[in-house]
């Protein structure tokens, strides 16, 4: 089973990506709560050199605080992960499959919340 759900963007720019990334998101009901600059912060620690990374933390609150009420520790495994990356012909986009990460935990319930998720994020992936 894949993990990630992605798309090559060939057509513009890591931050016009990103600015696409953020209201594909929005429009599917996600916030971005947290946001790594994984190249900046790989020269900072380790001053090595690489191309443009960068990691969002996305929320969709209604399904976090559904998914919470039905196994409160699945927090641990929130938010969903947004990746942008700079790759060899474009911007890969790839958003983390809830439904893979949330195998670990052997709920119906939540499972099902993981399922609709997944669609709303590969609706959001594909719309950028």
């Amino acid at each position: 089973m894949d993990y990630t759900i992605n798309r090559l963007i060939t057509d513009a720019d890591f931050n016009a990506v990103d600015v696409r990334t953020r209201a594909a998101l929005t429009d599917k009901g996600f916030g971005v709560l947290t946001e790594i600059d994984v190249k900046a912060t790989m020269k900072k620690k380790l001053d090595v050199e690489m191309p443009a990374y960068r990691i969002l933390g996305a929320c969709n609150p209604q399904m976090a605080h559904r998914a919470i009420e039905i196994e409160p520790r699945v927090g641990a495994m929130l938010p969903c992960n947004v990746i942008l990356r700079e790759v060899e012909g474009g911007i890969e986009v790839g958003a983390i499959d809830p439904v893979a990460s949330m195998q670990a935990i052997r709920n119906p319930a939540l499972q099902a919340i993981a399922g609709q998720v997944r669609d709303l994020l590969a609706e959001a992936v594909k719309a950028i």
